[in-house]
Parts: C-alpha cells; sequence; structure tokens
C-alpha cells in the first residue's frame, strides 16, 4: 500500500452533519472492493447534530484488526474540523502522522455561549505541526460552499487525500464505488468535489 506498510491506521473525524461517517463508508467499501481487510469504528461526542464524530478506518493486506485504533497508532487523520483534528492528534497520532485538516471551523454552543473560548488558528496551526510529520490545510467547506452545498466539504477532503496517494486506493477506483452510490446529478456532483479536493493538494 502507499505507505509501505501491512497496515494503514486512518482516523475521519468531524462534527455531526459534516459526512464523515459516510464518507468512512465509501472509502471502506472501495478497499474491500480491492481485497483489503477493512475495519471501521466510530465513536460519538454528543448525539445531535454538531457533536463529535470520529470514524477509524483500519486497513490491512493480510487480515481483519480491531475497530478501533490504538492510542498513538494513528497514520492519518482527516480533520473536517480544525479543533476536532487537533484532538484526535493529540491522542491517536505520533511523529509520523499525516493530517489534512479543513480551515473552516466549526465554534460549539459552549463557545458561541462565552463559556469556552475556540483557539486561534495560529495556536492550531503550531499544535498540528509540532504533533505530526505533515500537515496539509484544505480549505473545503469555502469550496464546497461555491459548489452550492458545505456538505460537499467531506468529499473534497477525501479527493485531497487520495491525491496524496496515501492510501492504497486510486481517485480512479474511488470514483467507481461512488458510482456504485449515488445516482445522475448527486453522482455529478460527488464527483465535481472530489476533483475540486484533488487540485487543491496538486503541486
Amino acid at each position: 500500500m502507499a505507505t509501505k506498510k501491512e497496515t494503514c491506521n486512518l482516523i475521519i473525524t468531524g462534527v455531526g452533519g459534516q459526512g464523515n461517517v459516510l464518507s468512512s463508508q465509501l472509502i471502506g467499501q472501495a478497499l474491500v472492493g480491492k481485497g483489503y481487510f477493512v475495519t471501521i469504528g466510530e465513536t460519538y461526542g454528543a448525539s445531535q447534530r454538531g457533536g463529535s464524530v470520529m470514524s477509524h478506518i483500519r486497513i490491512s493486506s493480510r487480515k481483519q484488526l480491531s475497530p478501533l485504533i490504538p492510542r498513538g497508532k494513528a497514520d492519518i487523520v482527516v480533520g473536517l474540523e480544525p479543533v476536532e483534528a487537533l484532538r484526535v492528534l493529540t491522542v491517536y497520532g505520533n511523529s509520523q502522522t499525516v493530517v489534512l485538516s479543513n480551515t473552516r471551523p466549526i465554534y460549539p454552543v459552549d463557545v458561541t455561549s462565552g463559556d469556552e473560548r475556540y483557539p486561534e488558528p495560529e495556536e492550531i496551526r503550531k499544535a498540528l505541526k509540532d504533533l505530526s510529520r505533515k500537515v496539509y490545510y484544505i480549505a473545503a467547506t469555502d469550496k464546497a460552499m461555491e459548489m452550492g452545498s458545505s456538505i460537499l466539504g467531506n468529499m473534497i477532503m477525501v479527493g485531497a487525500l487520495l491525491e496524496l496517494n496515501l492510501l492504497p486506493l486510486s481517485p480512479a477506483e474511488f470514483r467507481e464505488t461512488l458510482g456504485r452510490n449515488f445516482k445522475e446529478a448527486r453522482l455529478e456532483t460527488n464527483l465535481r468535489a472530489l476533483e475540486e479536493g484533488r487540485r487543491t493538494v496538486r503541486a
């Protein structure tokens, strides 16, 4: 696989309503179709829309793995929300972890009410850099809104992930999976978002 390892541990994290569970399921489906063993474990914060959601995706060329990634063993963290990316990285990351972080924050209720403080963007960036090998910043929500719907941010992030060749999965193979799950207009829109994500990380 792209990581030159028998296993790859990926975490996709965000808040409820951002579509990270769907992204995880589609990635898993595509990899299983290629013959990989894939286990997906999901954890949820507050049950309502806006609570933390984290998907552990464990990929192996040889055997089925347990559903949750051990602490400090994530190879890749995809954060649909910046603070959620940092929260996951502090627990599951290590000095070799690669991070893809959306740039647009989503403020939780305790921040909007004034009870808690949301870190400044510079603080988040410094912490992400210090705790990982490489960080890619993707303006996924901004680009998705330009395309007409913020929910497309998840597919933009997946496009960036696939373009970086961090998984044993090509953009073309993932497009085939999208074709099996979406129809007509929804498929076209998601394919456009996927390509937009790929463009964001091209040299």
